[in-house]
């Protein structure tokens, strides 16, 4: 598979949705995740990304502007143990309380579907990392409906072991934009990934489209000590 640019990839996609990359440093210390939100509503741009204890929160930029919660607050990131769970949606919550009951990343989303918002039936996108004794691996996953049949649902998982240093996957939820918005396909990209946080994040975001980027975290995770690196952008400041 060709390793392609992130940055070429967003910039020519003026709406990919929601995105995950999932990867690992090319100096090979670091295990790398990402997640973006964009909006083309107000109530969808009416979010930031806040710290929490195990991950990041979704939350209404303006309170007074939230019209509905729904698939909109959530948690896209929390930390069990050496697992980092990332999603689109409270399907992380999902994967989290299962996979601590010993049910694996499969089995827990085996629990889902897409998200109920006919016509765009947007995919649920997941990813899971693995760090422990110097060892990393991850997987993705996307359950989306058939070229946008909603009685019949597509669930397909991904897993990379040992992954290659200064390589990742992304995955995202929609094409392009549309009306309805066509689901993402094919498996996850591949992608190069940036040794320096700072500046891969800061690439990412300048290369996110300006009217409907809405907030990126990224986060570093040294595989040998599992000391961890994060940042956060928002567009909208909290009121």
């Amino acid at each position: 598979m060709k390793t392609l640019n992130i940055y070429e990839e967003l910039a020519n996609n003026a709406y990919p949705g929601r995105g995950i990359i999932i990867g690992r440093t090319a100096d090979g210390t670091s295990a790398v995740t990402a997640y973006f939100i964009m909006g083309r509503s107000v109530n969808s741009r009416n979010r930031v990304f806040t710290a929490t204890e195990d991950g990041i929160r979704t939350e209404a930029a303006d309170p007074s502007k939230l019209s509905d919660p729904h698939l909109i607050i959530y948690a896209p990131v929390r930390v069990l143990g050496n697992k980092t769970i990332v999603t689109n949606g409270d399907q992380t919550d999902t994967i989290y309380e299962l996979m601590d009951k010993q049910q694996t990343f499969e089995q827990a989303l085996r629990t889902r579907e897409y998200e109920d918002d006919a016509p765009n039936y947007t995919p649920r996108i997941s990813g899971i990392m693995h760090i422990g004794e110097g060892k990393y691996n991850y997987a993705m996953s996307i359950i989306k409906s058939a070229d946008g049949n909603p009685d019949s649902i597509e669930r397909f998982t991904y897993s990379y072991n040992n992954p290659e240093n200064g390589i990742g996957h992304f995955i995202h939820t929609y094409m392009s934009d549309g009306n309805p918005l066509p689901s993402f396909e094919g498996e996850p990209k591949k992608i190069a990934i940036n040794d320096n946080i700072a500046d891969f994040t800061d690439k990412l975001w300048n290369a996110l489209n300006e009217d409907n980027k809405v907030s990126l975290f990224v986060r570093y995770i040294n595989i040998e000590t599992g000391e961890t690196e994060t940042k956060i952008v928002n567009k909208y400041t909290k009121a």
